[in-house]
């Protein structure tokens, strides 16, 4: 078995359909779905808001391709296109594997460049990072430490400050 956390991100159309979908895709091996979140555009300013959220999941079979691939086919469904030319430019949906855990519960690690684990930038991500904190309270990022200690180092300290909670907004596991 692994365990996987994913992060979610749409800032294009139906941000919170393409959220919605995203989490109905993995119904089969959905464990818990954060709150969601508005942030601001990373690494690419000219663009709107993202709405993102985080979710842990679980799989007997899974390899941690295995999970790289769902994501990708889930972003497809979602009518993700991809812009060599931005790499962090605007996206319908966003589905990032941050990490993978084997069954005995240690981190999977990858240097592979299309699957690196854990996600190579995850620790300088506050919305990443915030939305995996309401499912995993005590969790700990792979080679950086405790969730929460990451978050209080810079650039994640300041930019939690624009990571605005949308309770508005539900994703729920059905």
């Amino acid at each position: 078995m692994t365990q996987v956390v994913l992060s979610l991100g749409s800032n294009l159309g139906d941000r919170l359909g393409h959220l919605r979908s995203a989490v109905a895709a993995l119904q089969d091996v959905l464990l818990v779905v954060s709150g969601v979140y508005e942030t601001p555009p990373w690494g690419d300013p000219d663009q709107p808001a993202y709405l993102n959220a985080a979710l842990l999941a679980a799989d007997p079979a899974a390899r941690p391709r295995d999970w790289l691939d769902r994501t990708r086919a889930i972003e497809d469904a979602a009518g993700r296109t991809r812009d060599p030319a931005r790499p962090y430019g605007p996206r319908s949906l966003d589905v990032d594997v941050i990490g993978v855990w084997a069954e005995d519960g240690e981190p999977v690690y990858s240097d592979d460049p299309e699957l690196t684990l854990p996600h190579p930038r995850a620790h300088l991500r506050a919305f990443v990072l915030r939305p995996w904190i309401d499912i995993q309270p005590y969790g700990k990022l792979p080679g950086h430490g405790w969730l929460t200690d990451v978050m209080n180092t810079e650039p994640v300290a300041t930019d939690v400050l624009d990571v605005r909670p949308r309770p508005d907004l539900q994703l729920e596991s059905m």
